[in-house]
């Protein structure tokens, strides 16, 4: 699975004019699901997630998780994460899991996350989403997870 991490103060996702999910301070996580991924790999990495020390401690260092400041989460799938740029202009997103299993271990992303953390949004899988955010720091962390 690949995510990417982005440390924001604020962040929310419109689907048609309408906000779905927002969060103040705390990550905004783009997901995405590759075919051999499972949901045993998607709770690793949200583990990952939820411990990952990029928040500022009381002496300014990176050593604080979004669990330990009591951050937000809002979760986006996006598979144009797994874009494949190597050939041409035009990227190619056939490392991108199949609609049907993206959806499915998006899902089990999101319901494990809102079991282990007390505020989590979210976009809507396959939507034409509009993400707005502001960037702490700026802090962007990619994430990738094998099987």
């Amino acid at each position: 699975m690949i995510a990417l991490l982005q440390r924001v103060s604020e962040a929310r996702v419109d689907i048609e004019g309408q906000t779905v999910g927002a969060i103040g301070p705390g990550l905004l996580v783009l997901v995405c699901a590759e075919p051999a991924d499972t949901e045993a790999l998607g709770l690793k990495l949200l583990n990952k997630v939820l411990k990952l020390r990029i928040f500022a401690d009381d002496a300014g260092k990176m050593n604080r998780s979004v669990q330990d400041v009591g951050g937000g989460l809002l979760i986006v799938s996006q598979f144009t994460l797994a874009a494949d740029t190597t050939g041409g202009n035009r990227p190619g997103f056939t490392n991108a899991a199949p609609p049907t299993l993206g959806e499915s271990l998006y899902d089990a992303f999101v319901a494990a996350a809102r079991a282990a953390h007390p505020q989590v949004a979210t976009g809507r899988f396959g939507a034409d989403m509009q993400v707005h955010l502001v960037n702490d720091g700026p802090v962007t962390i990619p994430m990738r997870l094998t099987a």
